[in-house]
């Protein structure tokens, strides 16, 4: 119960957001109201405040279909043939008392008759409001359809029923396809009405968008509901519910965090007579709790696959996302300094200090630990249930602790991110769990398989668990091919796999930085050192041509027989030694003097560890960070003469 009572203190911890809409990517959303939802509507009706009917559109804008509408615990979780009318704006055939005169077809009871009975009671309780009681006199004359048909909304055929599905034979009734038929899915019967009042005299606040109106449903609601039992979730006696809300992830989702629905045993098992002897939980924190799921889904979640990954806190609800890498937690906190001395020491303190304005935007002086930070995943198995796969509450300085912790020890230099300007830099530091998938399992990895690795890493950064073994294993077979992949792609998977094999080092205590470390003797560092500089060599001698060479291509048999290969390797190097001519030596002269370093035993066709990949980055990079020093001060000279 604890994730609900963190999502509920949310709640009320943002009551100046209920109602605002915001907007992400395009989508507008807000944090709900009690007892109310939302709904994709087709038809606006406006009426005025005497109850006639004013004017009806068709709402062809997608981004203002989207509206907020009151409903009960039943209309919120109808189905089927039950009739469970919403409060105010609902289907066609709720809201019309004309329906079966132009050719409606229901099963049962009508339910114009329930929903104009439970609207009369808002209209006469005593929170009504003028807008309800508006809409209420011009529903109880029964001539919606009546209104639409004549503003040509709705199409009716000769016989003046509604036309079903639109077809060609209509042309001569109607020479342009009408714009209801391209707004609903369906018949025209399904289409859902929005209604409006209208004053000539004042500017009135859209129904849906009144705070007034929310209130009004809120308290006239509040007096509806079932006996009180004790709630789980808060320890008060409040009234209960055991109907919870759908349409968590977005507005077609059925899926359901708490469900009850199963009378015929499977559910309880023979343990319980009642749902409620399970649990209990109040209407109040149900509705309060959910709404608040709903708002951090839509305003900062991250969905992969229908799978939810949220973090948040109550106090500063925009928290620094453990599955991102270092780069996203501030690209100017790491700087060229970083990048230039590759020290988890001056990496430790930039993340720190790009964590600060989350620090103190969570800690008050006077409690330096009374942030909290809760994390959440959610995946629904079937259509109708869902699940919390991962929750975690942490306290603030222990969370950013462990970020820390996993950006300095999973850290290496990465070439694969953009700048605003869109042009790559480097960064030192951890990769992203979405990079790490794609890294172990390639860039047409299917969903379910890269949202199930950002599940399985995310306890390695939140709880400091190792790096599982078969992901590093992955990421290390596909960065020992580098044959198999595009370039940009190769060299960032290998950047990936020597941040996790230096990881799991880091773990066992034998972590390695960037920086070449030339007193290193274990064979496979010095396998991949010798690796390196051959790759180097032949590139230099090549100039300007592209094609991969004989150490890239020769790499992944490398990596299973090192001492045979290597023999290929240095046979395949000779010509182009001899196109270097004396500059050759220098390099001739580093292969020496890392083959001097191994002990006789260890040259041998044994398979190389991941350390062979970290031998490889590094030696490569101090080669390339030479030439780069060395050009620069051939032209420093040149500018001076």
């Amino acid at each position: 119960m604890s994730w609900l009572m963190k999502l509920y203190e949310t709640y009320e911890s943002n009551l100046d957001c209920v109602g605002e809409t915001e907007q992400r990517y395009n989508r507008e959303f807000t944090l709900l109201p009690v007892s109310h939802t939302t709904q994709n509507a087709h038809i606006e009706v406006t009426v005025t405040e005497s109850g006639e009917f004013h004017s009806a559109e068709v709402i062809v804008d997608k981004s203002d279909m989207s509206t907020l509408i009151p409903c009960t615990e039943k209309s919120a979780s109808r189905a089927g043939a039950v009739i469970a009318p919403y409060p105010l704006h609902d289907k066609l055939s709720y809201v019309s008392g004309d329906y079966v005169a132009y050719g409606g077809k229901i099963k049962g009871e009508e339910p114009f008759a329930t929903y104009i009975q439970e609207l009369q009671n808002w209209a006469d309780s005593p929170y009504t409001h003028s807008k309800v009681k508006s809409i209420y006199q011009y529903l109880s004359k029964k001539q919606l359809i009546h209104d639409l048909v004549r503003c040509s909304i709705l199409c009716v055929d000769g016989a003046n029923q509604l036309i079903e599905k639109w077809d060609k034979k209509y042309e001569a009734l109607y020479p342009e396809k009408p714009a209801i038929f391209s707004v609903v899915a369906g018949e025209q019967t399904s289409a859902f009405i929005r209604f409006n009042v209208y004053s000539p005299d004042r500017i009135l606040t859209k129904v849906w968008n009144d705070s007034e109106m929310y209130l009004s449903f809120i308290q006239y609601y509040q007096e509806q509901l079932g006996s009180e039992d004790l709630c789980y979730v808060s320890g008060k006696r409040l009234p209960s519910t055991d109907k919870h809300a759908n349409k968590i992830r977005n507005a077609a989702d059925k899926a359901k965090l708490i469900s009850a629905n199963d009378t015929t045993g499977f559910t309880f098992r023979g343990r319980f007579i009642h749902s409620r002897d399970a649990a209990s939980i109040s209407y109040d924190v149900s509705q309060k709790a959910h709404n608040a799921l709903k708002w951090l889904i839509n305003r900062q979640g991250k969905t992969m696959d229908q799978r939810v990954f949220l973090v948040w806190g109550n106090d500063a609800l925009v928290l620094p996302d453990p599955s991102e890498d270092t780069f996203a937690l501030d690209p100017e906190a790491i700087s060229e300094a970083i990048i230039k001395s590759s020290t988890n020491t001056a990496l430790a303190s930039e993340v720190a200090k790009a964590l600060d304005g989350y620090r103190n935007k969570l800690v008050s002086k006077s409690d330096p630990f009374s942030g909290e930070v809760n994390i959440m995943i959610l995946d629904s198995a079937t259509t109708g249930r869902m699940a919390v796969l991962y929750y975690r509450n942490l306290n603030m300085e222990i969370y950013l602790n462990r970020l820390v912790k996993w950006h300095t020890s999973c850290a290496w230099l990465h070439r694969y991110r953009k700048n605003e300007q869109g042009e790559f830099v480097s960064f030192y530091g951890a990769p992203s769990t979405k990079d790490i998938a794609f890294a172990a399992y390639g860039p047409r990895a299917g969903d379910k398989l890269v949202k199930g690795l950002m599940e399985r890493m995310l306890p390695c950064i939140v709880d400091g668990t190792k790096v599982p073994q078969d992901i590093i294993k992955n990421v290390y077979i596909r960065a020992s091919n580098p044959v198999s992949m595009e370039t940009w792609e190769w060299e960032k998977t290998l950047s990936i796999a020597c941040a996790l094999i230096n990881k799991d080092f880091t773990d066992r205590q034998e972590g390695l930085g960037l920086a070449l470390d030339v007193n290193n003797d274990d064979r496979s560092y010095l396998f991949g050192r010798m690796l390196a500089v051959a790759d180097v060599l032949e590139r230099r001698a090549l100039g300007d041509e592209k094609r991969a060479t004989n150490a890239i291509r020769y790499m992944n048999a490398f990596a299973k027989h090192p001492e045979r290969t290597w023999q290929v390797i240095q046979a395949a190097l000779q010509p182009y030694q001899a196109r270097l001519g004396r500059d050759a030596t220098y390099w001739s002269k580093i292969i020496d003097e890392i083959g001097y370093a191994f002990k006789p035993e260890e040259f041998n066709n044994k398979s190389l560890s991941g350390q062979y990949l970290l031998g490889f980055y590094s030696q490569r990079h101090e080669l390339y960070q030479k030439k780069n020093k060395t050009d620069d001060a051939t032209a420093s000279e040149i500018s001076n003469d």
